[in-house]
């Protein structure tokens, strides 16, 4: 038997607790008021020139967190005066709770502040000491700034601009590229030379590049009967750089047409009489020639009727003045 069905040495009671059961604290009833004027600890540090951190240590019976002890009376009655709690009720209820002594200028321990045993700190218990407390502005970090879209997106945009750019580098490689295309004839190396400079041994410079002809034609060409093409290039006139010029005395003005140049054997009298014999036959009109037909003008309004021989009417009308009728011609008189 293991001993599960034996009862307790001690046996407890649970009976409902009522307000008075648990210990009221100084600092319970500190944060009490506080909260009733709806206060922070930074309101309160801006009001009584206190640190926050101060007024925590007082709220939770910590005497350690002052640098001085002197100090510690004044801010514990200022800060219940703030509250609107009786200063020195509030000032003895701290001394016992925190073990806080008044030390006396002589003293040889009155630099030193003297801890009594009491409760237990808690970390968590003091707002400026926890590093999270509801108050403070959590400082973000610099990967919840980063969002998985902006990464996607940007990554995007990276394999986008690299793509453009390497397209780029292909086509100016591509432009910039020279392809050589093999050709049939090997190059031969070509000289000028000047064929009049060795007229003497021209014979045997020709034998020499004709190597594939066939033999009586070397020997021919050594007799003296050469290429026509060779020779015509051997007795070729050369060009002049300059031409060569005649020079003139006189003036420009002294140079006739007829006598010099390409149009002197071409007789230019013939045409000259004949042309003006043409002028001379022809008379000048100066007046212009008549119109055919009978125009009827009217000077003023006026009725007019044309008939013809046989009493046919051709027009007739109210004519105004300066309008024109022309009658049309016909076999007879109208």
């Amino acid at each position: 038997m293991i001993g599960w069905r034996s009862r307790p040495s001690t046996t407890e009671k649970d009976e409902p607790k009522g307000f008075d059961d648990f210990e009221l604290r100084l600092g319970d009833l500190m944060r009490g008021e506080r909260a009733t004027l709806g206060k922070s600890l930074l309101d309160v540090q801006r009001e009584l020139r206190i640190k926050a951190s101060h007024i925590a240590a007082i709220e939770n019976a910590d005497i350690s967190a002052f640098e001085t002890p002197g100090f510690v009376a004044g801010y514990v009655r200022s800060y219940a005066r703030y509250l609107g709690m009786d200063p020195e009720w509030a000032f003895a209820r701290f001394s016992v709770e925190s073990g806080y002594v008044v030390s006396h200028g002589l003293a040889a321990l009155s630099s030193a502040p003297q801890v009594v045993k009491g409760r237990l700190r808690n970390d968590g218990a003091e707002p400026l000491g926890n590093p999270r407390a509801t108050f403070v502005p959590l400082q973000e970090s610099i990967w919840s700034r980063v969002e998985p879209g902006a990464l996607g997106s940007m990554t995007v945009l990276l394999v986008l601009i690299g793509a453009i750019g390497y397209a780029g580098w292909s086509v100016l490689q591509e432009v910039q590229r020279v392809q050589l295309a093999p050709i049939d004839e090997p190059p031969t190396v070509v000289a000028a030379i000047d064929p009049l400079s060795n007229a003497g041994a021209a014979d045997e410079s020709l034998v020499a590049t004709r190597r594939d002809i066939p033999v009586g034609e070397a020997i021919a060409l050594e007799d003296g009967s050469a290429d026509p093409d060779a020779m015509d290039r051997l007795y070729r006139p050369q060009a002049l750089d300059v031409p060569v010029l005649t020079a003139r005395d006189g003036p420009i003005a002294s140079i006739d047409p007829r006598q010099t140049g390409v149009l002197a054997d071409q007789g230019v009298a013939s045409s000259i009489e004949a042309a003006m014999a043409e002028a001379l036959d022809q008379e000048v009109q100066v007046i212009a020639a008549a119109q055919q037909g009978v125009e009827v003008l009217a000077v003023r309004p006026a009725w007019v009727q044309v008939e013809t021989a046989d009493g046919t009417v051709v027009f007739e009308k109210i004519m105004d003045a300066g309008e024109r009728y022309s009658v049309p011609a016909l076999e007879t008189a109208p």
